[in-house]
């Protein structure tokens, strides 16, 4: 930066313990985990409440400077790394992290936006409820970030995206006014819901800095199954059954090929095959019920077994367990939770979030694995996700023994073939990761200019002199 008293005001705001400047406590939030993004920055900012966000936009307003918000940088699509320029600050929202309120007779809990996904929900459950929103990095992503990318997972199929689980939210803007939302009413017709903007606006349009959700009662029985499956065609087709058996006692259905459970197999430890005999393919089948059955038999675990059987009657079903505990119910959980991390000892990875209708899962697999092969032969793709709301991650690992540098060069080439396919099916390139800068280049392809028009206005709008996230989504 070129004016150091600029970098002294927003330095004073949250005070020398809270302004990091050595490179080696800055590290940490400039490195995508993937290490697609490497940024610089000259100071990293860890405001602890809203009223230093305010400030800190407040200035940056005045004076030009960029600010990146970021949560607990495990963004997918590089929105959250500040660029090689130096010039853009990170804003690191971790230490605002209070649960301000739980409140149970309303199914309501008012979090910071720093709070971590997995502190919520440990919150929420010692109070007997239960926020459903569930990820792989739950350990460490913050609520802020999950809902400003309005983030997915694997019980969208039941509960929908964050966009569904937010009630109120406060937002700090750009010019360091502060949108006071914090309500927990269920109904309100009261004009534009501006909440709703914000959500998986990805940092551009304000700072989310705290958020009244949703919660929901704990489930008293659940009941997994670890499912192998001869084609993507059978777990459609186990899907409608288990939907239209179970209806909303359906809570997870996750589909992954056997080079992904390979992959999770060797490189994660304490991983062991639910099955006996390898399948092509496998199904992760999640039922659980609001109530307890007082039964020796949970009410879950009946209606999964007459699923499994009317499947098994069916040809559709090679092999299967049932998680008799659960800590095996974890197990199965870990092995679909681990594919992501583990995709990266085996070299270069090249990912897709995208969605199709869920009746097209298998078409779209099949003409997408059949062309990704025709682009690099040798390759290998691991599709895998989110099957009952047709979220698949199709990911493609190198060949092996291959050259990774060589293999990643081929991103963008390959990322055509797949959304070329992804745009036939009437789908979407980007499912729950979001654009950041990733795929900003790519929404002009997937966007009318009208589309894309109202959004500029939008940005416009609240961030006339573009100081947040600038590059990003648009």
């Amino acid at each position: 930066m070129s004016d150091p008293a600029s970098l002294s005001r927003l330095i004073e705001i949250v005070g020398e313990r809270n302004a990091l400047r050595d490179p080696a406590d800055m590290a940490p939030y400039l490195r995508e985990w993937r290490d697609l993004y490497v940024g610089k920055t000259p100071v990293v900012l860890r405001p602890g409440s809203r009223e230093e966000v305010s400030q800190i936009l407040a200035h940056a307003n005045a004076h030009g400077l960029k600010i990146v918000p970021q949560g607990g940088n495990t963004g997918l699509v590089g929105g959250q790394i500040p660029d090689d320029s130096a010039t853009e600050i990170v804003i690191s929202l971790s230490r605002m992290n209070k649960v301000r309120e739980i409140d149970a007779a309303g199914f309501s809990m008012t979090v910071e936006a720093g709070c971590t996904l997995q502190a919520i929900h440990d919150a929420a459950e010692a109070a007997d409820r239960m926020f459903p929103l569930t990820l792989g990095s739950q350990g460490s992503c913050q609520i802020g970030g999950n809902i400003a990318t309005n983030a997915g997972g694997t019980a969208v199929l039941a509960y929908g995206n964050t966009r569904e689980l937010v009630l109120g939210l406060e937002v700090v803007l750009p010019d360091g006014s502060i949108m006071e939302g914090l309500r927990s009413l269920r109904k309100d017709n009261t004009g534009y819901d501006l909440k709703q903007i914000f959500i998986g606006s990805e940092g551009t349009l304000g700072v989310i800095t705290a958020a009244v959700l949703k919660l929901f009662p704990l489930p008293r029985e659940r009941d997994v199954a670890f499912v192998g499956l001869s084609s993507p065609e059978a777990a459609l087709e186990l899907f409608s059954t288990a939907r239209g058996r179970a209806g909303a006692m359906l809570t997870g259905f996750e589909l992954m090929p056997r080079v992904g459970l390979e992959f999770t197999l060797r490189h994660l430890d304490g991983t062991r095959d639910p099955l006996q005999a390898p399948s092509p393919w496998y199904a992760l089948v999640e039922l659980s019920s609001g109530t307890e059955s007082g039964d020796e038999q949970a009410p879950t675990r009946a209606l999964m077994e007459a699923i499994l059987g009317e499947a098994f009657e069916a040809g559709l079903v090679e092999d299967a367990a049932l998680a008799e505990s659960g800590a095996q119910a974890a197990d199965f959980w870990r092995l679909r939770h681990g594919l992501s991390e583990v995709q990266r000892e085996e070299g270069g990875s090249i990912k897709h979030d995208v969605s199709v209708p869920v009746a097209s899962v298998p078409a779209f697999l099949a003409e997408a694995i059949a062309a990704v092969e025709a682009k690099v032969p040798g390759c290998r793709p691991v599709p895998f996700g989110h099957m009952g709301d047709g979220n698949i991650h199709f990911n493609v690992s190198q060949p092996v023994g291959a050259d990774k540098a060589a293999f990643i060069a081929g991103w963008d080439d390959m990322n055509k073939v797949v959304h070329d396919i992804v745009q036939r099916y009437g789908g979407s390139i980007s499912a729950e990761h979001g654009i950041g800068r990733l795929k900003r280049d790519l929404l002009a392809e997937v966007k009318s200019p009208v589309e894309l028009e109202m959004m500029r206005r939008i940005k416009q709008a609240f961030d006339p002199n573009g100081i947040l996230s600038p590059g990003r989504v648009l």
